[in-house]
């Protein structure tokens, strides 16, 4: 990457290299060659790296029978190339799995043990191949509701809960010495907390060793407060396992809920388009202040607590990467990273340095 002049920053991955890998989501276009100036981004300033969807069921094995790896082997690559930490996401997850997983020749819904034997091959055919390089895996996926309840889906149907279990024991006999995690959202509510807490207690007791427990950190300018994060991070350290920040990146639009269904903001209304969408020609200084102070806080809690923190993780290189464009409301222009649209570093990349090196 190059750096001159008046322009030159640290690399945030020397900035925190005592305290957490720092981390990016990479996509497939940036795998396989299509953003070569994010790729430097990477390259200079992270040194742990994780693939936003390549790795999913749908993408690396799309049809019985046929995987797909040229892109995940770009990533192990690229990450073996430059000493990084590599993750792989993810082994068992509700969304983003093909029908065809849950179903016989017939179409038919698979048995409990079939499915079991379905997920053991997938499970082993994939960390097989990284065995030895890939250091960790998000094995299951956002399991359980708000509520605390195992979320509704097709593994928990046919299984039953110890789906979970399964995963988790299958993809320890593939890799025994892989670090192995449990990747979650919305922590924020109390119940759901309780219920990952309970989740991953169950499984220790039954001897399942989980190295890991992912939160995702799709937080907003105001949201959630410093003391409710604090609580929940505090309540997960209790379970003895490490804690990472996997998703990190903090929305600046007006809030659209997450289980809507996806819309084109051209479906809107101009003053309903004008509220969802209030900054597609670029985000105000006042606006960008507040996410500097944002990143600033969040990063000030993180180094802080560094002995509770393996990993820091954005889910994007830049703001054009990012999918809170597109998700829920599709074509919306949100400001979620370190790196505007033209990987050019932005205020809250400066922001979180000063207590960082303080």
């Amino acid at each position: 990457m190059k750096r001159s002049g008046k322009n030159i920053r640290p690399f945030l991955k020397d900035v925190f290299q005592n305290d957490f890998y720092i981390g990016a989501a990479l996509n497939v276009e940036q795998i396989c060659g299509g953003e070569p100036e994010a790729m430097d981004i990477v390259a200079g300033h992270f040194n742990s790296i994780t693939p936003e969807n390549i790795m999913k069921w749908e993408e690396i094995h799309p049809e019985p029978g046929r995987y797909n790896f040229e892109a995940s082997d770009r990533y192990v690559a690229f990450g073996e190339k430059h000493h990084m930490h590599i993750i792989a996401h993810a082994l068992v997850w509700f969304h983003q799995t093909p029908d065809w997983v849950f179903q016989d020749e017939s179409g038919d819904p698979l048995s409990r043990e079939a499915l079991l034997e379905r997920m053991k091959e997938h499970i082993f055919t994939v960390m097989g191949r990284y065995k030895g390089r890939i250091h960790g895996w998000d094995v299951v996926n956002e399991a359980i509701m708000k509520d605390g309840s195992f979320r509704k889906c097709k593994w928990l149907e046919i299984i039953g809960e110890d789906y979970v279990q399964k995963a988790f024991e299958f993809a320890r006999e593939a890799d025994p010495d892989a670090e192995l995690y449990y990747n979650e959202y919305d922590y924020e509510f109390g119940p759901k907390t309780e219920g990952v807490i309970r989740l991953i207690r169950n499984l220790q007791d039954r001897g399942v060793r989980v190295d890991g427990i992912g939160i995702q950190g799709h937080w907003f300018l105001d949201y959630p407060e410093m003391d409710l994060l604090d609580s929940y991070v505090r309540e997960l350290r209790k379970l003895g396992v490490e804690l990472m920040i996997t998703e990190l990146d903090v929305g600046v639009l007006p809030f659209y809920p997450l289980d809507a269904d996806v819309v084109p903001i051209s479906s809107f209304d101009a003053d309903t388009q004008k509220k969802y969408n209030p900054y597609p020609d670029g985000l105000p200084d006042a606006v960008e202040k507040k996410l500097a102070d944002r990143y600033a806080e969040l990063f000030s809690y993180f180094r802080k607590n560094r002995d509770l923190f393996g990993r820091i993780t954005f889910w994007a290189v830049h703001d054009g990467q990012s999918w809170r464009n597109y998700w829920p409301v599709i074509g919306r222009s949100d400001y979620p990273m370190l790196f505007d649209r033209h990987c050019r570093p932005k205020p809250a990349f400066d922001a979180i340095l000063p207590r960082a090196v303080s």
